[in-house]
């Protein structure tokens, strides 16, 4: 059949044989783009839920190191130094040890990655919770 399209001695793919190549080309795409969007907003989500973890460790030895009792934190704030990522957004909340060992939290701790919708709030028990999605 393709010798009967092609004249003689001439090299090339033909018009059929492209439009093939490109049909295959677009499914794969269709398949593969929805997925990668999945994973990266699997991955945003797992950024947050670990910024909240690590926030709270670093609040428990800074309590465990400093006799301060309270400390408010928001978007730019640090607790003990730590400076959070810059892509997760922290609520203002106010997280304190009175000096008798129980971590308390006022106001809501919650952590969400700018380019996704779910948030997770941090539990003054150090467990954490989505919020929305």
């Amino acid at each position: 059949m393709l010798r009967v399209l092609r004249k003689k001695d001439q090299k090339g793919f033909t018009l059929i044989e492209l439009m093939i190549v490109i049909a295959i080309i677009g499914i794969l795409a269709a398949i593969a783009i929805p997925n990668f969007l999945a994973y990266r907003t699997k991955g945003q989500n797992s950024a947050a839920k670990a910024e909240a973890k690590n926030f709270y460790q670093t609040a428990m030895a800074y309590f465990a190191d400093t006799t301060t009792t309270g400390t408010q934190v928001n978007n730019t704030d640090t607790v003990g130094g730590q400076v959070h990522s810059p892509d997760i957004t922290l609520g203002t909340g106010i997280i304190h040890d009175p000096g008798t060992g129980q971590v308390t939290i006022s106001g809501t701790l919650t952590f969400m990655h700018y380019k996704s919708s779910k948030t997770y709030t941090l539990n003054a028990d150090g467990s954490i919770t989505p919020s929305s999605s």
